[in-house]
């Protein structure tokens, strides 16, 4: 009677222990779960300040809408926005042209690709000396950023002006200064400098010309459209885009913050702050 009365009682609390380990379990699951819903519904983006920040803070009213929280982390450069996504420590990122990320993904190895290009950043050449490039002097100093992936938007500029001939059969997108076959001016070529650092090259008047990205000329109160000595063509092939992990790109809220970014509300924006010098795309 006693050994029975013993195991009865040992087989109660051994059930009671497992239901309660039962319990904690389903909580934790549950707990887990919650925050896996929660955090599907937070979109975390690196992007470069101009004009990339501000279309983002725009479009967060309108994510909202659809149920999205949209985080943006800003970046001054070209290199942290690309690892940070390496990493996972942000959803996407939102500051580089198609040529750039290509060069990126054979450079370092990045599995990512394009979920939607948003808008493209004409590159113009900027003097204080002179007021086009016909003007450029026998051997003028031409003070480029150190991204070579934006080096062919400004030959073709040149090649444009009559300026340089490139060599048969270069692709004009991924042309680098190797493939000059007929510098007519002598120019002189400096790619040494960091492309947010081109505006304040520019300022100081260093070189007779410099070439800046859109987006750091008027970051740096510069107007593209009337600044400029010579300045890109809205049918340019560099468009900005939304860069994510591959696989990425079906997330519900990848193509939720895309379509949000194609919408003429978001497109009209881009026109009205900076006046054509950003000129949105819906490809």
């Amino acid at each position: 009677m006693k050994k029975w009365l013993i195991g009865f009682l040992t087989a109660t609390i051994v059930l009671a222990l497992a239901a309660c380990g039962s319990g904690e379990e389903s909580t934790d699951k549950e707990k887990a779960d919650s925050g896996s819903s929660e955090e599907d519904k937070t979109i975390v983006v690196a992007a470069s300040p101009v004009p990339h920040t501000a279309i983002l803070e725009e479009a967060k009213a309108a994510l909202k809408e659809k149920g999205y929280t949209l985080e943006v982390k800003t970046f001054q450069d070209y290199v942290l926005p690309n690892k940070v996504l390496d990493e996972g420590e942000v959803d996407a990122n939102y500051f580089q042209h198609v040529p750039y990320l290509e060069a990126q993904k054979k450079e370092q190895g990045y599995d990512f690709v394009n979920a939607g290009g948003i808008h493209v950043e004409p590159i113009g050449v900027y003097s204080k000396k002179y007021k086009s490039l016909k003007e450029l002097p026998e051997g003028a100093k031409v003070i480029l950023s150190s991204s070579v992936a934006d080096h062919g938007r400004l030959l073709a500029l040149f090649e444009e002006e009559g300026l340089i001939t490139l060599k048969d059969g270069v692709v004009k997108e991924s042309a680098t200064l190797d493939d000059i076959a007929e510098n007519k001016k002598n120019l002189k070529f400096d790619y040494d400098y960091e492309p947010a650092l081109l505006p304040q090259i520019y300022n100081n008047d260093e070189g007779d010309a410099v070439m800046i990205n859109s987006n750091y000329a008027v970051d740096a109160g510069l107007n593209p459209l009337e600044d400029a000595i010579a300045l890109e063509g809205t049918d340019s092939p560099y468009v900005n885009i939304i860069a994510v992990r591959s696989g990425d790109e079906d997330k519900e809220k990848i193509k939720a913050l895309v379509d949000v970014l194609h919408s003429k509300e978001i497109q009209d924006f881009m026109l009205e702050e900076w006046g054509g010098a950003f000129v949105p795309v819906n490809k």
